[in-house]
C-alpha cells in the first residue's frame, strides 16, 4: 500500500516502525485476552523488535560491505545502542523515581523544598520522548548532524 509513497532513504525505518507497531499490538491483545500466554511470551516480543533493528542494519550496511567492516559496524552499533539505553535509563530513573541503581540520589532537602518525582518519566512513551530530546540536543550542538534534503 505505502511502498510507492515512502522515500528510499527512510524505507527501512518505516518498515521497522510498522513491524514494531504490529508486534506491540499483538502483545497488547495477548495481555487483554490471554494473559498467561502473554506472560510466557513477553520477553520474546521485545526480541522480535530488537531483531528488526538488527535486520534493518544488516540491509543498510552489511549486505554491501565485507565481513570485517560489517563486524566493526555491528560492534559500533551495539556500543551506540547500549550507550543510548543507559542515557535514557539514567534520566528516566533519576527524574521518575529520584534513584539510580536503587540508591536514592536526590537529597531529602530537595523533596522538602517541594520537588516531586515525575512518575510520567517511568512510563514507556517517555523513553521515546527522551531519545527525541537527546537527538535534538545533539543536533543543536553539532549542526553537521542535521540531514540536508
Amino acid at each position: 500500500l505505502l511502498r510507492d509513497l515512502i522515500p528510499n532513504r527512510i524505507r527501512i525505518i518505516v518498515q521497522l516502525v510498522v513491524v514494531a507497531s504490529m508486534v506491540i499490538l499483538v502483545d497488547q491483545v495477548l495481555r487483554a485476552y490471554a494473559y498467561d500466554v502473554s506472560k510466557e511470551l513477553s520477553i520474546f516480543i521485545g526480541l522480535i523488535i530488537t531483531n528488526c533493528i538488527v535486520m534493518g542494519r544488516l540491509e543498510a550496511f552489511a549486505l554491501g560491505n565485507g565481513v570485517w567492516k560489517s563486524f566493526l559496524d555491528g560492534i559500533g552499533n551495539a556500543a551506540g545502542y547500549g550507550f543510548i539505553l543507559i542515557v535514557v535509563a539514567f534520566f528516566r530513573e533519576l527524574l521518575g523515581s529520584g534513584k539510580l541503581l536503587g540508591y536514592q540520589v536526590i537529597p531529602d532537602i530537595i523533596y522538602e523544598m517541594g520537588y516531586v518525582n515525575n512518575g510520567l518519566m517511568l512510563l514507556s512513551p517517555m523513553a521515546l520522548i527522551t531519545v527525541g530530546l537527546y537527538i535534538w540536543f545533539q543536533r543543536s550542538k553539532n549542526r553537521s548532524l542535521i540531514e540536508k534534503n
